[in-house]
């Protein structure tokens, strides 16, 4: 049976917060606030969570916003499967297992890096069951991979690695300090995370950035009216996944931030919040 009240843990680690089956998969989420439902998904560093993405702008965009926010499998505390396909089959099951689970026929759906190809996936999967969504930072469509994303995906579990690879995370390098890392790097080495994590991306890692794309035929067919964001500087996901992605659909627009690497939602919180609330808030255009 599902258990949708909070999770006695969440009072010790603000990480774990509700459970719900989804598609099969014990699934931890956090449900907040109130308002048309958006699906805010997260992306795919090592030892992330949806709490780590979404911390700094899910009080403020829950007060316009039912902010539904979970770890997707294999990633946080939702659950790791024995044997489980990490893929967009998987991921795309479990976040419409979610909106079924919640009894929700429709919601907005925010995609950071990896949780932009799940958007997109959803959208052309399952048009009907998305209305508006928000691409920041976006995979999903070709590009090579870059020194960044490689070194994400190939991240092994040491302080030193985990301090090496946020470096390519932030503009600010006062964002990036030892405590941060040491923080991050204690989330990675939690039982299960790197075991999973260390199975989803092997190299050579072109192929996942590949796998994780959707067809031009398909993103181009979207009718969704769509928010594109992406910080001009960043390492990871390069700017030109968002233009071309902006060039494809046809009710998109596009927002670059300047002075800002892969952490849109933590550089620029505030601003952050601003924007994809007031999208996800205005009334349909025509």
């Amino acid at each position: 049976m599902s258990n949708t009240a909070p999770d006695k843990a969440a009072s010790a680690n603000p990480e774990i917060a509700r459970s719900i089956q989804a598609a099969g998969i014990t699934t931890n989420y956090h449900d907040v606030g109130n308002g048309f439902p958006a699906l805010f998904i997260h992306g795919s560093g090592p030892g992330v969570s949806a709490w780590a993405n979404w911390r700094l702008v899910m009080p403020a965009l829950s007060e316009q916003l039912r902010v539904i926010a979970p770890d997707m499998a294999g990633f946080g505390f939702s659950e790791r499967p024995a044997g489980a396909h990490y893929d967009l089959e998987t991921w795309v099951a479990q976040a419409i297992g979610l909106l079924d689970a919640l009894g929700l026929e429709q919601a907005d759906v925010v995609g950071n890096s990896f949780g932009g190809a799940l958007a997109l996936a959803m959208a052309i999967r399952h048009p009907h069951r998305v209305r508006r969504l928000v691409l920041m930072g976006s995979v999903g469509v070709p590009f090579d991979i870059t020194e960044g994303l490689d070194a994400v995906w190939g991240y092994t579990p040491s302080f030193e690695n985990m301090r090496r690879i946020m470096d390519y995370f932030a503009w600010d390098r006062s964002l990036v300090n030892d405590e941060l890392a040491e923080l991050r790097y204690r989330a990675s080495i939690r039982p299960g995370f790197q075991e999973s994590f260390g199975a989803m991306f092997p190299a050579p890692r072109q192929r996942w950035v590949d796998a994780l794309a959707s067809r031009e035929e398909d993103i181009r067919a979207l009718p969704h009216e769509t928010l594109i964001v992406h910080g001009r500087d960043d390492r990871v996901i390069p700017l030109v996944t968002s233009l071309t992605l902006a060039e494809w659909i046809d009710r998109a627009q596009l927002h670059v931030y300047g002075r800002c690497g892969h952490w849109t939602q933590i550089e620029h919180a505030a601003r952050f919040a601003k924007l994809v609330g007031d999208f996800l808030t205005e009334p349909p255009q025509d």
